[in-house]
């Protein structure tokens, strides 16, 4: 049923948006995912919900041309807004599938996410929470683990960054040479435990979804980890994109407000 709702509502306002001439966010509603890089060279970060697969091989037509393909699927984590489509697309298109080596056994059908915690928050989105299906995916014959030196496969110019606390094995994406920052669930530029800020894109830079975030302490660090980088534009799985010194700004609020802004005040995840 959470899940049947979920995608109903993803269906309801699926777009895409050119940030820069080699990222494409394709919005989902209430997640995003993420085309990166040129036709001759380009990965897929993150793969949405079940039903977004033919949203993503639309865009990489539209933008690529018929029968191309990524160099390969990279993922944040391994929740089931980010993986629904990734095994569809990777037995497709027979290509790698990286993620941090925490995150394994999420995806290769050992293990299973915590179920959601429907205390931490009034909205609707979360009180769906445990009804979301936080069972693993066995993606075994295709999945790899990201490099341990921080390089992207195939994209020399990126590097991942491990952001631990949503997940324990959550990474985000940084390119040095124009401050361009994938976030992954590190941090929200929306409420995303709303249902109206979800579906009105209302921009409110916030935490990791509160839900699905097992460790405080750690989504802290990697907040302020992340605003250290000075990025130049946030790219994030829920929300729109925020640039410039809105960015800097909304990012110092956070890292100096993030108990009050981000944490719940009480739940079962919570870890000051």
């Amino acid at each position: 049923m959470g899940n049947k709702l979920v995608e109903g509502l993803s269906a309801i306002n699926t777009k895409s948006l050119q940030v820069t001439p080699d990222i494409l966010i394709m919005n989902f509603t209430i997640v995003n995912a993420f085309l990166v890089g040129t036709a001759e060279n380009y990965i897929l970060v993150d793969t949405g919900l079940e039903n977004s697969a033919k949203f993503i091989l639309q865009c990489i037509e539209d933008k690529f041309g018929k029968n191309s393909k990524p160099k390969s699927i990279v993922l944040t984590h391994g929740h089931f807004d980010h993986v629904g489509s990734v095994k569809k697309l990777s037995e497709l298109w027979n290509i790698p599938v990286y993620i941090h080596q925490l995150e394994m056994p999420y995806v290769t059908g050992k293990k299973d996410y915590p179920v959601g915690d429907s205390t931490v928050d009034k909205g609707i989105v979360a009180k769906l929470s445990p009804t979301f299906p936080h069972t693993s995916i066995d993606i075994t014959t295709y999945v790899k683990a990201l490099p341990s030196d921080g390089s992207v496969p195939e994209m020399p110019e990126w590097k991942w960054i491990h952001t631990p606390g949503h997940t324990d094995g959550h990474i985000s994406l940084f390119r040095e040479k124009d401050g361009a920052l994938i976030v992954g669930d590190a941090f929200s530029t929306t409420k995303q435990e709303s249902i109206l800020s979800v579906l009105s894109h209302k921009e409110q830079i916030s935490g990791p979804p509160k839900y699905l975030t097992t460790n405080w302490k750690a989504a802290k660090s990697s907040v302020k980890l992340l605003r250290d980088l000075k990025p130049s534009l946030a790219i994030p799985s829920h929300g729109e994109p925020m640039n410039g010194q809105e960015l800097t700004k909304h990012l110092d609020i956070l890292v100096n407000n993030f108990d009050e802004i981000a944490v719940p005040e009480q739940g079962v995840f919570v870890t000051k």
